[in-house]
C-alpha cells in the first residue's frame, strides 16, 4: 500500500519561482551547487512536494516537482552578480525560515527582492574606507616597509573609489578588475621610476586582493572532490581567466610606464622590513578583518566573530607551516579547524552564517596572490610560472581537502555529542523515574 503524497501547502508557480529565486541567490552567496540542491530539496518537501528534482550548476538551475500526476518544470539562469556578507547574512536566514516552512513563497520572493536592493550599511565611504583598510592590512600581513604600507593604501584608496563608482553596474564586472590593476601596476612603476623604494610584490597584490579569485577556485576544487566536474571545473575554469586577466592588466600597467613583464616579479626595489616585524602580521589580520567587515558591508554583530576566525586562521598556518615547512600544507590545517569553527559559532553560539566567516578566511589565505604571480611569471619565465601554476595547484587542492575534512569532523563531533546527550538524558530521566519519594 502507497503511502499517500502530502498536499501542497502554497501555489505551485510561486513556489516553483520563489525556489529558482532563492537558488540564484545561494549561488551568489558562493555556496556549492551539491549544496544549494539540498536546501532547494528541503523548501519543497517543507511544502509538500514530496518528489522534486534539482540541479543546479553556477549558471543555470533546473527544479522540476510533481502535483499529483502532473510534473511542473522551470529553468532559470545563474546569478549576474555577487552578494555582499550582510546580504548573505539576510539569504541564510530566509533559507531557515524556507526549510522549516515559516514563510509563505510570495513573502519569500517579496523578501529576496529587498535583499538584493539593500543598500549597503556603510554606503560608499565604507566602501573606500573599508577598501584602504583591508589593503593596509594584507600589507602588513606580507611584511612590507613602510614605503610600501603608505603606497598601498594610496593605491588601496584609488582603487577603493574605482569599486563605489561602479557598484550595482554589473556589466563592468569584467573590465573593471583589468583596468584596476592596469591603473594600480602603472602608479607602482611609475613610482620606482622616480626613485621610491617600493617592491612590486608587496605593492601590486594588495590593492588588488578583493578581485583575486581565491574563494571561487577553492570552491572549484572542493566540487571536484565532491564528483561535480561541470561546476567544479567552470568555477576553476573562471578562477583562471580572471587571474589571467588581471595578469594582463599588470603586464599592460608596466608596459604603459616603460617596464617589461619581468620587473612585475623584479625584488630590486624591496627594502629592509620595519622593526616590528613579529608583530605587524598579527596586526595586519585585524586591520584586514576590519577593513573587510566596512568594505564588505558584513551583518551587525559579526566583527568579533570575523576576527576571532581570521585569527584562528592565521595561528593554525603559521604554526603548519612551522612545524611541516610546507606553505601548501598548511592551508590544509587552517581549513580544518576553521571549517568545523565556522559551523559551530552559526549553530551553538547564534553567530553569522559560517559563510560569512569563511570567505575572510579565504580571502586572507589568499590563494589567488600564489596563482596570480604565478601567471604573472609566465609573461616573461615559462618554467617559473609553470612551477608557481603547479604549486597553486597544490595550496588549492590543500585548502579544500582541509574544508572537505573539517566539514565531515564537524559532522562527525556533533552526531557523537548528540548521541552522548541522548544517552545522558535516557540515563537521567530513568533516574528520575524510578527515585524513591
Amino acid at each position: 500500500m502507497t503511502k499517500p503524497e502530502k498536499t501542497p501547502t502554497a501555489d505551485v508557480g510561486l513556489l516553483l519561482e520563489f525556489m529558482y529565486r532563492f537558488g540564484q541567490a545561494m549561488l551568489a552567496c558562493g555556496e556549492q551547487t551539491a549544496k544549494v540542491e539540498l536546501v532547494l530539496r528541503r523548501i519543497a518537501s517543507a511544502y509538500g512536494m514530496r518528489r522534486s528534482r534539482v540541479v543546479v550548476f553556477p549558471t543555470a538551475l533546473f527544479i522540476s516537482v510533481h502535483v499529483g500526476e502532473d510534473e511542473r518544470v522551470t529553468l532559470a539562469e545563474g546569478p549576474t552578480q555577487g552578494l555582499r556578507l550582510d546580504q548573505i547574512a539576510d539569504v541564510y536566514e530566509l533559507g531557515d525560515l524556507a526549510q522549516r516552512g515559516e514563510i509563505q513563497p510570495r513573502d519569500g520572493i517579496d523578501r529576496l527582492a529587498g535583499i538584493l536592493k539593500k543598500p549597503t550599511r556603510f554606503g560608499a565611504v565604507g566602501i573606500i574606507v573599508g577598501h584602504i583598510i583591508l589593503t593596509v592590512g594584507l600589507a602588513f600581513v606580507l611584511d612590507s616597509s613602510t614605503v610600501n604600507v603608505i603606497a598601498t593604501a594610496i593605491l588601496g584608496a584609488v582603487i577603493g573609489v574605482v569599486k563605489a563608482l561602479n557598484r550595482d553596474r554589473t556589466i563592468l564586472a569584467v573590465p573593471v578588475p583589468v583596468l584596476s590593476a592596469t591603473l594600480v601596476s602603472s602608479l607602482v612603476f611609475l613610482g620606482i621610476k622616480y626613485g621610491l623604494p617600493m617592491d612590486p610584490r608587496c605593492s601590486l597584490i594588495p590593492p588588488l586582493v578583493s578581485f583575486l579569485p581565491g574563494a571561487l577556485l577553492t570552491l572549484g576544487m572542493v566540487e571536484l572532490a565532491y564528483g561535480d566536474m561541470v561546476s567544479g571545473s567552470s568555477r576553476l575554469m573562471t578562477g583562471f581567466i580572471q587571474l589571467v586577466l588581471l595578469a594582463f592588466g599588470l603586464a599592460a600597467g608596466a608596459a604603459l610606464v616603460g617596464y617589461s613583464p619581468e620587473n612585475l616579479v623584479d625584488t630590486s626595489g624591496s627594502v629592509n622590513a620595519t622593526g616590528w616585524a613579529l608583530l605587524a602580521p598579527w596586526a595586519g589580520v585585524i586591520v584586514f578583518g576590519v577593513g573587510a567587515y566596512l568594505h564588505f558591508s558584513a551583518p551587525r554583530d559579526s566583527l568579533l566573530w570575523m576576527l576571532f576566525v581570521l585569527l584562528v586562521v592565521f595561528a593554525i598556518q603559521q604554526l603548519s607551516y612551522q612545524w611541516t615547512g610546507n606553505a601548501a600544507a598548511s592551508g590544509f590545517f587552517a581549513m580544518l579547524v576553521v571549517t568545523p569553527l565556522g559551523y559551530l559559532i552559526q549553530l551553538k553560539f547564534n553567530g553569522p552564517p559560517a559563510m560569512v566567516t569563511f570567505l575572510p578566511s579565504f580571502w586572507l589565505l589568499v590563494p589567488g596572490v600564489m596563482g596570480l604571480m604565478s601567471v604573472t611569471q609566465l609573461l616573461s619565465d615559462r618554467a617559473a610560472g609553470i612551477d608557481g601554476l603547479i604549486n597553486s595547484v597544490f595550496s588549492l587542492a590543500s585548502i579544500a581537502l582541509g574544508t572537505l575534512v573539517g566539514a565531515s569532523l564537524y559532522k562527525w563531533l556533533t552526531e557523537r555529542f548528540g548521541w552522548w546527550q541522548l544517552q545522558i538524558g535516557r540515563v537521567e530521566t530513568y533516574f528520575r523515574r524510578n527515585r524513591r519519594p
